[in-house]
């Protein structure tokens, strides 16, 4: 007896293995790792903020230490030069305590006219959790410089 065009029900082959979930296997192993190269994109880009708000701490924080003027040596007709160092410091951790920082290194030039200031801060990864967490460091530096119309820097 034939069958009139209808829809032929599924059957399992015999004797082999059936195709049936191969499919499903695939797709969930596909979606696990578009969700982890998503959370790498994403915990890539949080490292880069950070990196580039460390950077920006540090260069206002070497501002803020560039502002603390040697105003007796000055007086004496010395020239601009930064006060003593420890001076220097407080005014940089000063700055970076309000972000919850502090400085890990403060450098100055020979002649005391330009000050760098070394920030390192943690970045923990939103999607990574502790497998990637990292130190950051930023850099910043501030020369002083005087001048009515341009800038000097002797």
């Amino acid at each position: 007896m034939a069958r009139s065009g209808g829809v032929r029900p599924f059957r399992v082959r015999r004797g082999g293995r059936s195709d049936r979930g191969a499919l499903s296997i695939f797709v969930a192993i596909c979606a696990a790792f578009v969700v982890l190269v998503i959370a790498l994109v994403i915990d890539a880009g949080g490292r880069l903020r950070v990196a580039e708000r460390v950077d920006a701490y540090a260069q206002e924080a070497a501002r803020m230490a560039g502002q603390q003027l040697d105003e007796a040596a000055l007086l004496r007709g010395e020239g601009y030069k930064l006060r003593a160092r420890a001076y220097v410091e407080a005014a940089a951790n000063d700055y970076l305590a309000l972000y919850g920082l502090s400085a890990a290194g403060v450098e100055f030039s020979p002649d005391n006219a330009t000050v760098t200031i070394t920030v390192q801060a943690e970045f923990r990864p939103v999607m990574l959790g502790e497998l990637g967490k990292r130190k950051v460091m930023g850099r910043g530096s501030a020369t002083l410089v005087h001048g009515v119309k341009e800038a000097e820097t002797d």
